[in-house]
């Protein structure tokens, strides 16, 4: 088989036809023979990640009975994607993804084995948690940029919103899985046994990526940059209007909203008088993942959404209104329904951002500008338990969500005015709601 890298020529005018007639086949993605197993992989690993939260994190609160080392636990895992992902992204252009990719999944057993060590020796203390805590964080960050740049090289710019999404649908099923395996494994096994088996999880990606025969390659002048934070504003100006828009949109989504409002679960639940921390607190827990997995399910399957700036942008404002409107619902099943659809829409703009960032960014420093990308994406959602949580402490969550949306929902509105210029202005970027003169080469 044919070695790929990551450049490609500019597609013609028949290959650009063939682009756009492509994407709308039901799980295209699945058609190429090595997305299937990194699909499979993927979701493995990303299910041994939350295995592993959900046994350090009960194991630090048996132990130390410590708030503070529980929100350290959230801090640890976010800002080592605020302050790296853009230099793991720019490591993604220099080197292998396979290797890279690996290297995270090393750094995540061992983290896993020494957990294990520790717990069994009893001889945890409290800088050894913080440590781990760290390094965990870091290994998703290592891993975050090449795992999506190594979709160019399995499916090719044709089938990449396929693959973006449903591997994002994999590590949402994964985050699904984890809690409910690793409580099983903890029950059975106990702590460090569960966490040693835990290991073995990451085990099938590491493997398989010795097999694909998929390199990354380092583009010229990449290694002259210097990584720093001038550097990382001057190569989002080298983006055209989607790139940045896009970087824009998850940004602010992260920003203000990201995740925070499951970390504020429990007190949702109670004002909706549910059974405490019983079956309708977890079905709440659950309904925002389950809706992304079967969201990007169905979208798969129906080969829907193809992916548009403006309709990520729609995507993203009918997000923030569905969650404005679960804060301040007071019927229960009404609040798991707009819970699931926010999934739905969470994945299919997410999901629909990530690849036009991607089909859009230069070739040669794609892994910078997805680094940039997961930047925002990711490493924001630091500070959305200060929009969210912190702001609700003294106001109430109810209203902290609903006004965090709010404030989402203006500026989406300001977003999408902002894409709907520039793409009037440069009918060209854009073909078939795909990127024209980027890409990689098929599989």
């Amino acid at each position: 088989m044919t070695q790929h890298t990551n450049e490609s020529p500019v597609p013609t005018a028949e290959s650009r036809g063939r682009v756009a007639q492509d994407t709308g086949l039901a799980f295209a993605a699945l058609r190429h023979r090595d997305f299937r197993p990194y699909f499979v992989t993927t979701m493995l690993s990303m299910m041994a990640d939350n295995i592993e939260h959900v046994v350090s994190y009960w194991v630090i609160f048996e132990i130390f009975h410590s708030p503070i080392l529980a929100g350290f636990a959230v801090v640890s895992h976010w800002l080592p994607f605020l302050l790296l992902s853009w230099y793991f992204g720019g490591l993604a252009d220099r080197f292998d993804y396979r290797r890279i990719i690996q290297a995270s999944q090393l750094m995540y057993m061992g983290v896993s084995v020494a957990w294990a060590i520790l717990i069994m020796t009893d001889s945890l203390e409290m800088w050894h948690a913080a440590v781990l805590l760290v390094v965990h964080g870091l290994a998703g960050t290592l891993w975050s940029p090449g795992s999506q740049l190594i979709l160019h090289n399995l499916v090719g710019p044709e089938h990449l919103q396929s693959a973006v999404r449903l591997n994002a649908t994999g590590r949402q099923l994964g985050v699904l899985l984890g809690p409910a395996v690793g409580g099983a494994l903890m029950l059975l096994l106990g702590p460090y046994v569960a966490l040693l088996v835990n290991t073995l999880i990451y085990l099938p990606l590491t493997v398989w990526l010795q097999t694909v025969p998929y390199a990354g390659r380092r583009p010229e002048g990449v290694n002259a940059r210097r990584f720093s934070w001038t550097t990382a504003l001057r190569t989002l100006r080298e983006g055209n209007h989607i790139v940045v828009s896009m970087v824009c949109l998850a940004g602010v989504a992260s920003f203000f909203i990201g995740t925070a409002f499951q970390a504020q679960m429990p007190e949702f639940a109670h004002d909706l008088g549910t059974d405490g921390m019983g079956y309708g607190y977890a079905a709440l827990l659950a309904a925002n993942g389950a809706g992304a997995v079967v969201g990007g399910l169905l979208l798969e399957g129906k080969g829907m959404l193809a992916a548009n700036a403006r309709t990520a942008v729609l995507l993203a404002t009918l997000w923030c209104i569905t969650l404005g409107a679960f804060s301040a619902v007071s019927i229960y099943p009404l609040a798991l329904v707009l819970l699931f659809i926010a999934g739905i829409l969470n994945l299919s703009f997410m999901s629909m951002t990530q690849t036009l960032v991607q089909l859009n960014a230069p070739a040669a420093l794609r892994g910078r500008f997805i680094g940039l990308y997961i930047m925002c994406a990711q490493g924001l959602k630091t500070f959305s338990g200060i929009t969210v949580g912190v702001v609700g402490g003294y106001i109430g969550i109810h209203w902290s969500l609903g006004l965090s949306a709010a404030v989402v929902f203006v500026l989406m509105i300001s977003l999408f005015a902002l894409v709907f210029r520039a793409d009037k202005a440069n009918p060209s970027i854009e073909t078939g709601g795909l990127q024209v003169g980027a890409g990689t080469s098929g599989s």
